[in-house]
């Protein structure tokens, strides 16, 4: 990326740490992935517990690796072997979690949070439970406002994390949701549907509870 594009895409940055901040969401900016795991590790205490929501933006910025270095008490979903029912104890655990990580489906310019769950627990985690929520979001996330948070998730992040879990659903089939435009809640009848519930965080009580890492580079989906 040449250095007039890295420039307009900071100010858009900047802008949207700044609405964060006004929403006492805590903003953070690092230029790359490679970036990530230094920066989530300032934030993390050694020997607290941590848990993490689906997600491939943690894979792909080292946060999995650094959360089984042995530093934390990780609850780790992602552990060879597990049976359906110790990965739902893991989601039930996590909500007592010191500190639960994950990524956002969107961010708004105006700072605002937008996620889409089938089975909820990421989103449950993100507003309520966890002492600290720590978000890893790549610059392919920032959308101008709701509306295109919402046509964002239908276009891109559902019909990709659908074909990566295997869903037999309709996005995963044509790449784009049945629903048209940005019709919030329409979607497919599927039982493996994973748009069921949707969340907004515009604001936290809790100043500063959620923190966002942005990353300069496009990162999961």
């Amino acid at each position: 990326m040449d250095n007039s594009k890295k420039a307009i895409i900071r100010k858009r940055v900047d802008k949207v740490i700044d609405n964060l901040r006004k929403n006492n969401i805590l903003g953070m900016f690092v230029e790359k992935k490679e970036d990530v795991a230094a920066m989530a590790e300032k934030l993390l205490a050694e020997g607290e517990t941590v848990a993490v929501g689906g997600s491939m933006s943690l894979f792909e910025c080292g946060i999995i690796n650094l959360l089984r270095s042995g530093k934390y008490n990780f609850l780790d979903r992602y552990e060879d072997e597990l049976t359906r029912e110790q990965i739902n104890q893991i989601f039930i655990d996590s909500f007592s979690a010191d500190t639960y990580l994950c990524s956002s489906n969107a961010v708004t310019e105006n700072g605002e949070l937008y996620n889409v769950d089938g089975n909820s627990n990421r989103i449950a985690a993100i507003c309520f439970g966890p002492k600290s929520v720590i978000m890893v979001v790549g610059i392919n996330k920032i959308v101008k406002d709701l509306d295109e948070a919402v046509i964002r998730v239908k276009n891109i992040a559902a019909p990709a994390n659908a074909t990566r879990l295997g869903c037999k659903t309709y996005c995963k089939e044509k790449g784009e949701c049945m629903s048209e435009g940005s019709e919030l809640a329409g979607g497919c009848k599927s039982d493996a549907r994973i748009c069921c519930s949707y969340v907004v965080n515009s604001f936290q009580r809790v100043k500063d509870r959620i923190k966002v890492i942005i990353v300069g580079e496009e990162i999961g989906y």
